[in-house]
């Protein structure tokens, strides 16, 4: 006797449809789960066991084999251990072979028969709709992948429901799609005092989704800032939602099955390992830079991060995806993230004030910015100085637009870019505009490209370099409401591009 189900195998953010086998043969009596399964895949067997003998259902004194197609495809996880269970209950002809075999199932069991949450649970509701089957879920994991409204999705809390629902005695009602997470943003840019120019390129940032270094002594408010961003960002659209969703399933950080429209803030601590950082480990898992997708990775204290995890950051951030390399697969994670960046002017601190620097000054400062490389520098679209507020300026009335003032202008400007770049591929704000593209949208006006080719020579421009201000010159131009981009938008953008000229302690 033998039967078949199916689930997915996770290769990055792809779903990947496996062929669950299941064949009752003659000979001693056995159960070997075959087809490159790792360690919790093979434990399956034991788990099923148990949670049909608690169910009072008998194993055959029968061989039982269970292949998992196609074999050369490595297979992760818990998740398997419905499927096999469905395999084999269809082999045992207690459920339809016929309506198990147009479903795509996941789910760990209990020794109970209790079916507990898994990760995935997203993306493989895409993978079910796309071979037109239905999902089978644990009822913890309905909620999530009931978003994907062209899979019909059967969220079960126990084996004994599926028999149930098979068997027609007690049928189970689709899942519902959660609910969708509301923003809820309490921090408003007015609450900074001071530091405008640093706002200015706050809001550019956010606008076009260009890089940002915030360079400062302690306490000059960069931190302060960076979070403030999220309540000036736009909310995700459709697309991205789904985008961001679906990794954040794989790394199992949904909330109660809800979709968020809010833009995820990821800010992991310097002392964060590179597999953390850019993704990896055990499973392959997704890294801090593509839970960021579609969103800010907010990296504080960045000359203390790990050279190796800075300088692996360069490729990610020109391409928008990461390769996680394993010896049998390569695995593809997108990371098209906002990178704002903060870092003092010196392992003390106070480079810039002459009464509190250290007496290495200033060659400290040298050596403490030049952990960040050129190559990695020359990535940061804008930077800036964040210079100390003093504290006779605390009591002053707020200044400045607020955050929702700011977040209309935002808004407006990744708009008018949605528009201009409808129907040209991956690009979705200017950060991502590119060769002709880019020269088609961000040529200035001959004022301001004489002024930038003066700056190029003067400065040395890099080609990169040279595009990046370009960019930005075009969100300066977006946020003014211009659809040309003249030279007093090149001026500002160039404002922001060139070094730093930090004042050095006496």
């Amino acid at each position: 006797m033998t039967a078949k189900a199916f689930t997915v195998a996770f290769e990055g953010v792809e779903a990947r449809l496996v062929e669950v086998q299941c064949a009752l043969s003659p000979g001693l009596p056995g159960f070997a789960v075959v087809g490159l399964p790792d360690k919790a895949v093979s434990e399956a067997k034991e788990r099923v066991r148990a949670a049909l003998s608690a169910m009072a259902i008998a194993l055959p004194s029968k061989r039982i084999t269970v292949n998992l197609s196609p074999a050369d495809l490595p297979k992760e996880g818990s998740h398997f251990d419905l499927p096999i269970a469905l395999a084999l209950l269809a082999a045992l002809e207690i459920i339809p072979k016929e309506d198990v075999e147009n479903t795509v199932a996941l789910g760990e069991l209990s020794l109970d028969g209790r079916v507990m949450p898994v990760v995935g649970a997203l993306p493989a509701a895409m993978a079910a709709a796309a071979e037109d089957r239905s999902l089978l879920c644990p009822a913890a994991c309905g909620a999530e992948a009931a978003w994907v409204g062209a899979a019909r999705v059967w969220a079960v809390g126990s084996l004994d429901e599926v028999i149930r629902h098979y068997t027609g005695q007690q049928p189970i009602t689709p899942a519902r799609a959660g609910e969708v997470q509301a923003a809820q943003h309490s921090r408003d840019l007015r609450e900074v005092k001071g530091q405008e120019r640093a706002k200015r390129a706050l809001e550019i940032a956010a606008a076009g989704r260009h890089h940002l270094l915030l360079v400062g002594s302690p306490g000059s408010g960069k931190s302060m800032l960076a979070a403030r961003l999220p309540g000036i960002l736009p909310p995700l659209t459709a697309l991205e939602a789904l985008e961001t969703s679906m990794i954040h399933s794989l790394a199992g950080i949904l909330q109660e099955g809800g979709i968020s429209r809010e833009r995820p803030f990821r800010e992991p601590h310097h002392t964060a390992s590179m597999a953390a950082i850019v993704g990896g480990g055990k499973g392959a898992k997704p890294g801090e830079i593509s839970l960021a997708h579609n969103g800010v990775l907010f990296m504080d204290e960045f000359p203390e991060f790990p050279r190796m995890v800075l300088e692996t950051l360069r490729q990610p951030i020109e391409t928008g995806e990461v390769v996680v390399a394993r010896a049998n697969a390569h695995i593809r994670y997108p990371c098209r993230f906002l990178l704002i960046a903060a870092a003092n002017p010196c392992k003390c601190g106070y480079l810039t004030d002459p009464a509190r620097a250290c007496n290495r000054a200033p060659i400290c400062g040298e050596d403490y910015l030049g952990r960040i490389s050129g190559p990695l520098m020359d990535r940061f679209d804008l930077r800036v100085e964040v210079p100390p507020v003093a504290f006779t300026d605390l009591d002053l009335p707020p200044s400045g637009d607020d955050s929702a003032t700011v977040a209309a202008r935002v808004m407006q400007a990744r708009e008018r870019q949605a528009a201009r770049y409808a129907g040209h591929g991956h690009a979705r704000a200017n950060a991502d505009a590119e060769g002709k593209l880019l020269e088609e949208v961000a040529t200035p006006d001959e004022a301001g490209r004489g002024l930038l080719n003066k700056v190029a020579e003067r400065f040395g421009l890099s080609a990169r370099g040279y595009h990046r201000v370009l960019r930005v010159a075009r969100t300066i131009a977006d946020l003014d409401g211009s659809d040309d981009v003249r030279q007093v938008h090149v001026a500002e953008a160039v404002s922001f591009r060139l070094a730093m000229a930090l004042p050095v302690a006496a």
